[in-house]
């Protein structure tokens, strides 16, 4: 496992939480420890933990029978762009107790989390916009990439654009100026 100043980076060989710092951060190819994940999120100062976990649904835009999903990713540019979305995030919710970014990469079933941000801070509000720019930001900025197949056929997700600076992401989705 590498280190990241403050947080330590998950390897897709590994789906524990790391011995220090507040920050977990990783893709993997196993399944995503979302137990463990809002555990160690949990600290005595926050009063508010959220998580948000995205799941492989049955469908996409134009695509009824969404059969599984297999994601790639650039691993050696994720986690420096995991690190800055969390610097990013840690700058606007200074409060902000433990963050965890983690994206499952390989083969997905219907159900299964693919993506998962869990963040705690002391009061609900900054903890829902948090996790809310967390997710925003990973999706707007991380270099992963999604394959769909369906009965008929198969093809790179929709929606594709992009990569953003996570500087650039406004809580809710939408890019700043």
């Amino acid at each position: 496992m590498s280190k990241t100043v403050g947080c330590a980076w998950l390897t897709s060989a590994s789906v524990t939480p790391p011995d220090d710092g507040d920050n977990w951060l990783g893709v993997t190819d196993q399944k995503l420890p979302i137990g463990a994940a809002y555990d160690w999120s949990v600290l005595p100062g926050c009063g508010a933990v959220v998580l948000f976990s995205g799941t492989v649904r049955d469908h996409a835009e134009g695509r009824d029978d969404v059969a599984h999903l297999t994601y790639e990713a650039y691993e050696e540019q994720v986690e420096p762009v995991f690190a800055s979305i969390t610097a990013e995030l840690r700058e606007r919710w200074p409060e902000t107790g433990r963050v965890v970014m983690l994206h499952r990469i390989g083969r997905l079933e219907l159900t299964e989390s693919s993506v998962i941000t869990v963040v705690s801070a002391p009061h609900r509000p900054e903890a829902f916009e948090a996790a809310r720019y967390g997710i925003d930001a990973l999706k707007a900025s991380a270099p992963i990439w999604k394959h769909e197949v369906w009965a008929d056929g198969a093809d790179w997700g929709t929606g594709a654009h992009d990569l953003t600076d996570p500087r650039t992401v406004a809580t809710g989705g939408t890019v700043r100026p």
